[in-house]
């Protein structure tokens, strides 16, 4: 009974652990759900933040976690490392979309708890803003391009190395 007893409380404690590592505290004191493994080196940490969910809002995948999405945003970062417009474009951008969330009655833009708010936001900014352009253009080819991700969306990667496609999966789908 007492081994049963012990190896519960284990159970519970790694459990409680995990979801403590889970979380962490970027150095600005801002709480994030989520450990990520990218750190901005440019833009503010709740910029950064709010790249990453407004990158989920932009392109939703409920199997997609959001170190991926941090990947992706991470690559807009360290472009706005070597230029002063493009983190003025980022962090400024932000700005904007946390001051729509602010008339809706929100804190900020990441902290919106109704998706179909943060949209509303993004469809107000436009798609012709070049701060929207600049992360939408990112995520196409940063958020797809993560070999990790190709299974959950079906793709198999390359076949031209394997004999292309023809022999290999041209007709595999059943849904057309």
């Amino acid at each position: 009974m007492a081994k049963t007893l012990l190896a519960l409380d284990r159970r519970g404690f790694v459990k409680a652990a995990a979801g403590l590592l889970a979380m962490t505290v970027m150095p600005s004191g801002l709480v994030v759900g989520n450990a990520w493994a990218q750190m901005p080196r440019s833009t503010k940490p709740e910029t950064f933040v709010t790249l990453v969910q407004m990158s989920r809002d932009c392109y939703p995948h409920e199997a997609v976690t959001d170190p991926y999405y941090a990947n992706a945003v991470n690559v807009l970062d360290e472009a706005a490392r070597s230029s002063e417009a493009d983190l003025a474009l980022l962090e400024d951008g932000v700005a904007k979309l946390d001051a729509a969330a602010r008339e809706k009655g929100g804190t900020d833009y990441k902290s919106l708890p109704n998706e179909a708010d943060r949209v509303a936001i993004l469809e107000a900014l436009g798609e012709a803003d070049p701060f929207f352009q600049k992360v939408r253009s990112n995520l196409v080819v940063g958020l797809y391009n993560q070999k990790n991700l190709w299974p959950i969306f079906g793709y198999e990667g390359a076949s031209a190395d394997k004999g292309g496609y023809i022999e290999r999966g041209f007709d595999d789908i059943d849904w057309v």
